[in-house]
């Protein structure tokens, strides 16, 4: 085989002179090497290709095309492998391996999905999805994902179950946030949309078809296990988890409450709505502002047909009473209506309550199945008690009561214990304690008070017997400790040890024995 730079100085030598004979002269080859060159540039063919050689594997080739075929294009190339050497094939497995693969990219080459680019129109498509939420309060939550085609404007609204009346809540608070309905809404082939398919037809749940009818729009559904059909909520899906679902990616801490995840997803709405979308190079927010003009309105009451019965919230306590079981909802709901509906069976029973809004059916409050006498009770859905409800600090009410309490702290620990100690005659005491501040020191006097408390001594005459323990105690020539004087004995004695002081007073010790 000739390289290329031989194969252009053979030519260049035959447009010098015009013959084959001469350019091979010059090129130093035959003759018949330039003229099979020079015909192939005539004929703007390759100008060299190798011949090709008879394989081995050649003649097991249709064998291995019937294997492609009837696996889908999913057979290993060692199967094949292992089953061409039974037939009697005595070659490589790198060369199994090469001819699998040069058939299955025929194979998909033949069969490859062309997908044609999906212009759409304002005010007609939507499409939802669902994607895996965060778990909160050991409870898994599900993110409901629409995407509206034309605009690109997406709502995310964390769920806490896919059940219809759920989803039907999420559908009515889209088409409020978008401000218009659709002419269509896609999703997938969940039974709350499809019962079941006959002969490729899907057949719609009766729910679906009244829920439809009251908003006046149309449901369909992709074809079944096919994502690609609704690739626009698809990707808005995987978009949502990767920014609101903590991960080790993405490092974002667990939500504590459902409130937060809430908050969460309406600021990656606002982030994801208002920043650029790089196909149509606007923001969603602005393109959905044309599109509300060819949007239906919607509809003014919500369909609360699947949010089962209502309740009346009490205008004084939030509790409604559901199945001869009572059950709390947050207090802001005193006084509305509220529909209340049963959810699972058994263990997984629960009483689920739903409120309408001006932003349409939310969840907002979610209960095991109460027994009667014992209602079920969130104690955030009740508010703060009120500042001083609980304060049961002494306040003076007559003249008498504050010349006690105005003595100190410790006559009001005295009242106090006193009254929780069932103490007789508190109001008699109470005005001999405030005649003894009249002839003591009334400090001294809050004092005995105080330790009277402290002791559990609240006979008539404790206060004045430890008001006289107090005052008689000496107080001239009395050491008492302070910041810079100590109780504690000196070490100036030690200084004496190994004197001649120490000597005297041995040797008069002796002297004295010795005499005796």
């Amino acid at each position: 085989m000739k390289s290329a730079e031989e194969v252009m100085e053979m030519l260049d030598a035959y447009d010098l002179t015009g013959s084959l004979r001469d350019a091979a002269e010059l090129a130093g080859c035959s003759h018949h090497t330039v003229g099979r060159y020079v015909a192939a540039r005539e004929a703007g063919g390759v100008l060299d290709k190798p011949a090709a050689r008879p394989r081995l594997i050649d003649e097991f080739l249709p064998k291995v095309e019937e294997w492609v075929e009837r696996s889908h294009g999913k057979i290993r190339a060692d199967v094949a492998h292992d089953r061409l050497v039974v037939l009697g094939f005595t070659g490589s497995d790198r060369t199994t391996r090469r001819a699998v693969a040069a058939v299955k990219q025929a194979y998909r080459t033949g069969r490859v999905r062309v997908h044609r680019p999906w212009v759409t129109e304002p005010g007609m498509w939507l499409q939802y999805d669902y994607g895996d939420g965060p778990v909160i309060d050991g409870a898994k939550t599900v993110l409901f994902i629409a995407w509206l085609a034309w605009s690109r404007f997406r709502v995310v609204i964390p769920l806490r179950d896919k059940t219809m009346p759920s989803v039907f809540a999420a559908l009515d608070v889209t088409f409020r946030r978008l401000g218009g309905v659709p002419t269509y809404v896609l999703t997938d082939n969940e039974k709350t949309v499809t019962v079941e398919h006959i002969a490729g037809i899907p057949v719609r749940n009766q729910q679906l078809v009244a829920f439809a009818g009251h908003y006046m729009v149309v449901a369909h559904t992709c074809v079944p296990a096919d994502p690609a059909s609704k690739g626009g909520s698809e990707s808005s899906v995987k978009i949502a988890k990767g920014d609101l679902v903590p991960t080790d990616a993405n490092l974002l801490d667990a939500y504590d409450s459902f409130a937060e995840l809430e908050a969460a997803c309406e600021a990656f709405c606002e982030q994801v709505n208002s920043r650029v979308h790089r196909v149509t190079r606007r923001a969603p927010v602005e393109m959905l502002a044309e599109e509300r003009t060819r949007l239906h309105p919607v509809a003014a009451h919500p369909y609360t047909v699947a949010f089962g019965t209502t309740r009346q919230v009490p205008a004084n306590t939030p509790m409604i009473t559901f199945e001869h079981g009572q059950y709390s909802v947050p207090h802001e709901l005193m006084g509305e209506s509220v529909w209340v509906r049963v959810q699972g069976r058994g263990a997984e029973e629960q009483i689920i309550m739903t409120h309408l809004g001006e932003a349409g059916p939310v969840e907002v409050a979610r209960h095991r199945r109460a027994q009667p006498g014992s209602p079920a009770i969130i104690d955030e859905h009740f508010p703060s008690a009120p500042v001083g409800a609980l304060d049961r600090r002494p306040r003076a009410r007559t003249v008498e009561e504050a010349a006690f309490l105005n003595l100190g702290e410790g006559a009001r620990l005295w009242l106090s214990e006193a009254a929780a100690a069932g103490t007789t005659k508190i109001r008699v005491k109470m005005g001999q304690a405030s005649a003894l501040a009249k002839l003591f020191d009334p400090a001294e006097v809050d004092w005995a008070l105080g330790h009277a408390a402290v002791h559990g001594r609240f006979a008539e005459k404790d206060l004045a017997s430890i008001l006289d323990h107090h005052s008689g105690r000496p107080h001239a020539g009395q050491h008492q400790a302070s910041e810079d004087r100590s109780l504690t004995q000196g070490t100036s004695v030690w200084s004496r040890l190994g004197t001649n002081h120490q000597a005297d007073d041995d040797q008069s010790g002796v002297d004295g024995e010795m005499i005796a």
